[in-house]
């Protein structure tokens, strides 16, 4: 029988990440006091959020710091496959733009600038103009769909520390809440209901584990999908942006009482906020082939894909039942689909229930603060 992945066996363990970030937390809310000299104070209870708010006078500011994971190494690969004919490196700027502004929304702050991080192995991989271009043009579009500045960046010739030919991709963003109201508090209520927007396919978590996958099917990363694409192809889809449909649902006056970008630790994030709450998903949206790929190769449970990755839901708001007509006429506006998954009831203590995949996720199994 088939050995089964898992993303922990993989190489990405939260189990040891996890309380990384907490001791992390701890220490930086002991700095907090150096923000009253200018008037500011930080938001307490945005740490261990998605995004850290800072509260002046007339807006709250945020600030987000993200990276790109893995999936460079995909696009890579796959450069080397079809013979330097395309580099996928527009579609890795989207998706290191995404992972930082679909962080920012998370708490209503909409991206004022992006800033670029590009640490390379060696200052050769820039005499590849083509994909340097590539880069450009792509981190150029994504700050177009965050309706955002590219503020600047930074590229380090790190020799030694990456692999030569390799590149460490990130970034980070300042944005702001203005006006206050704006501001998604976590007001969750019971019979809430659960929108999810449809993702473009993996997006840019789980990459470790679905690069696993390619190591045991023949063809790796050029093995055909259900619909006839690569599978290499098909990783490198570059990320949604969800910048616009939070804005514009907002503007509309949709009272977004909290919003989850689904990426690390997968559905599991629906019970990111502290309050206790039952997130009970009742149907799911349509299942990307690669999903079907990395399961049925890496003989992957529903448990680990769910708990891991976003499995076709890309972003995640929880609204008032009234609201709901309002966020789905918003949402066609965009290049994804938006549904209804499911609804918020009281509970003693959190957990997801899947109920299509007869899944439960308690409390424990999400500690990120």
């Amino acid at each position: 029988m088939m050995d089964r992945l898992t993303y922990a066996g993989a190489g990405v363990d939260y189990g040891a990440l996890d309380p990384f970030k907490r001791l992390a937390q701890a220490a930086g809310r002991a700095t907090a006091p150096a923000l009253a000299r200018f008037g500011a104070a930080e938001v307490e209870w945005s740490r261990g959020e998605s995004a850290y708010l800072i509260e002046t006078p007339e807006a709250f500011l945020a600030h987000v710091e993200e990276g790109l994971g893995t999936k460079n190494l995909v696009a890579d690969a796959m450069y080397r496959a079809n013979g330097g004919t395309r580099s996928y490196y527009d579609h890795l700027a989207q998706d290191t733009v995404a992972m930082i502004v679909n962080d920012m929304i998370t708490l209503g702050a909409l991206p004022l600038s992006v800033a670029m991080h590009l640490g390379t192995g060696s200052s050769d991989w820039f005499r590849d103009e083509g994909r340097a271009a590539d880069l450009v043009r792509g981190w150029k579009r994504a700050c177009e769909l965050a309706r955002c500045a590219w503020g600047g960046g930074e590229t380090p010739a790190l020799t030694g520390v990456v692999e030569r030919d390799a590149v460490v991709l990130a970034g980070s963003s300042i944005g702001i809440v203005k006006p206050k109201s704006r501001l998604i508090r976590g007001d969750i209520a019971s019979g809430d209901a659960i929108v999810v927007f449809e993702s473009s396919g993996i997006h840019a978590n789980g990459l470790t584990l679905a690069r696993a996958v390619a190591e045991r099917v023949p063809g790796g990363f050029l093995a055909p999908l259900s619909d006839g694409r690569a599978y290499g192809e098909a990783l490198l889809d570059p990320t949604h942006i969800y910048v616009g449909v939070v804005e514009d649902c907002l503007t509309r006056g949709v009272a977004i009482h909290y919003a989850v970008n689904i990426t690390g630790h997968g559905w599991r994030k629906l019970m990111r906020a502290q309050a206790p709450f039952a997130y009970v998903i009742e149907r799911l949206p349509a299942l990307h082939p690669v999903f079907e790929f990395i399961q049925a190769h890496g003989n992957i449970t529903d448990a680990e894909a769910f708990g891991n990755l976003n499995m076709g839901a890309g972003f995640a708001i929880f609204v008032p039942a009234g609201d709901v007509k309002t966020v789905l006429e918003v949402a066609a506006n965009f290049p994804f689909r938006a549904m209804v998954a499911g609804h918020i009831e009281p509970a003693s203590s959190k957990r997801v229930v899947i109920k299509p995949k007869e899944l439960e996720f308690a409390s424990d199994t999400l500690a990120v603060r």
